[in-house]
């Protein structure tokens, strides 16, 4: 007799949005349909003469009528270099060099046999989220390396992939703010705080560690949230894994793949030491040339360039060590075969980088967060609502714009005045900004690397869309948003300074 498994709400729930999402046409279409539709609502948005003010200069901001003259001119001119300056291209590709030659030596492999042979199974979901939420530090290595390895350690431990890949993108991308360490992003969004804030008190200064305590925290917060959200909602709805076996990823190191393994471990170790060397002295020959800080050093904002020699001279060391390379033809063709799997991307961008820059030339974006800001501030709602509203408006300002610096220079000057009148500080709005802009970044497929998800998931799925992309998030942005803002709304009512220097409160002004 057969049984019938009643499925719960949140599960049907899912399916309906996975196969909605999927419904939809390819994501390359998709984007030429964003693109045809930004172009309409340009020309929609000119005629109907919607002009706001830019808080900041006190410019008007008028929508640019794509369909023009002017308009043709500028798509014509600049389809080019709309696709080759798309950010993530180049460092998705540079990266991927890299690690393609640690992929085609074998060296991963080896590593993954060591890293699933030695950690606990029941451990490995929350290393990962953990170890995603770390990389947001340097984020490329979580986008191009973290997301992709985790999948290929949950096949190998018998798990689904799509389960690994969920929990390192929501560690990297939903938990984009909490850390355990500083950023490039910190010092960004303190000058742009800073600006605003001495629209009201010229002698403000919001530094670089403003938000520290409390992202500090907030990596635990998340790394916890998504450990049970993967555990509890993803796995069970992913069920077993039906594609290709990889069991042989376990098998036991041979002789010479240890001896590589100890080879690339001793490259690893001496590029760290030059790192070490290069920034821990005050003069360090690898800080800032400008102003000798590690914040402002080649090794954050270059960190792409650290990925590819790290990658691939620890992977040449294992081939020659191994045997697994005998020429340098050996590591020529790795690097291509890897840039083979990148043909999908690679596509995809050209279209995605044309919908960007309609989007951002149309004006579209910065009329749509500065209406908005206007009519949050018209709400009246207390400090704790008002911050949680804030927070909304982010988050749902996120899946149009995604650029974290983007938004913050047009909403700061808006909302940092408003709150400091408010007696809210301009820390703790920044801290509510950067809530709201982490927990919708994984259901945005405006979000700069979202296509490169959907082509790690296709690796196992090649019927997986943006439904299947979104509807397996979904449970982490919404948890995490709902989770965030609790933890958001304790830390104020105890009144904890967010950060070093950052008081919670600012004097109003009558």
């Amino acid at each position: 007799m057969e049984t019938t498994v009643k499925r719960s709400a949140v599960d049907r729930f899912l399916s309906v949005v996975e196969r909605t999402g999927n419904a939809l046409p390819h994501p390359v279409t998709l984007f030429f349909l964003f693109c045809v539709l930004i172009l309409v609502a340009s020309a929609l948005a000119a005629w109907l003469d919607l002009v706001v003010v830019h808080p900041t200069t006190g410019a008007e901001i008028r929508p640019l009528n794509l369909l023009s003259v002017e308009g043709l001119h500028r798509i014509m001119n600049e389809m080019v270099t709309n696709f080759t300056g798309f950010a993530p291209l180049g460092t998705v590709l540079v990266a991927m060099l890299g690690i393609g030659i640690a992929e085609g030596s074998g060296l991963i492999g080896s590593a993954l046999k060591v890293l699933v042979t030695s950690a606990p199974k029941r451990m490995l979901t929350m290393v990962i989220v953990f170890a995603g939420v770390l990389s947001n530090a340097a984020s490329e290595v979580g986008y191009v390396l973290l997301v992709p390895l985790s999948g290929l350690v949950f096949l190998a431990v018998g798990r689904h992939p799509l389960a690994g890949i969920a929990a390192s993108f929501a560690g990297v991308s939903g938990g984009y703010s909490a850390n355990l360490l500083l950023g490039t992003i910190d010092p960004l969004l303190a000058g742009l705080s800073t600006e605003a804030a001495r629209i009201v008190d010229p002698t403000y200064l919001v530094n670089p560690a403003a938000n520290f305590y409390f992202m500090f925290a907030s990596t635990f917060i998340i790394t916890a949230l998504g450990t049970w959200i993967t555990e509890a909602i993803v796995i069970p709805r992913l069920g077993p894994f039906h594609g290709k076996d990889d069991s042989d990823t376990l098998s036991d190191l041979k002789p010479a793949e240890k001896r590589g393994l100890w080879a690339a471990l001793i490259v690893v170790l001496i590029l760290a030491g030059i790192l070490v060397m290069g920034l821990v002295p005050e003069q360090g020959f690898l800080r800032s040339l400008k102003d000798g800080s590690i914040l402002h050093s080649p090794v954050l904002s270059g960190v792409v360039a650290v990925i590819f020699v790290a990658a691939a001279l620890a992977g040449i060391v294992y081939g020659l060590v191994a045997g697994t390379f005998k020429s340098d033809g050996d590591v020529i063709k790795g690097m291509s075969k890897s840039m083979e799997t990148m043909g999908s991307y690679m596509v995809l961008v050209f279209v995605a980088a044309q919908f960007v820059a309609f989007f951002k030339w149309s004006n579209l974006g910065l009329i749509f967060a500065v209406e908005g800001s206007i009519l949050l501030k018209a709400s009246g709602l207390g400090p704790i609502p008002l911050m949680l509203g804030f927070m909304l408006l982010t988050a749902v300002v996120n899946l149009a714009m995604g650029s974290a610096s983007a938004k913050w220079a047009v909403m700061a000057p808006v909302f940092i005045p408003m709150f400091m009148l408010l007696g809210i500080s301009p820390e703790v709005t920044q801290t509510a900004y950067r809530v709201g802009d982490s927990v919708t970044n994984i259901i945005s497929p405006m979000m700069s690397y979202f296509p490169l998800i959907i082509a790690f998931i296709q690796k196992y799925d090649e019927k997986a869309g943006i439904g299947t992309v979104v509807s397996t998030m979904i449970p982490y942005s919404i948890i995490f948003g709902i989770g965030w803002a609790i933890f958001f709304s304790i830390w104020y009512l105890l009144g904890i300074p967010v950060g070093p220097g950052a008081p919670m409160s600012y004097p109003a002004v009558p």
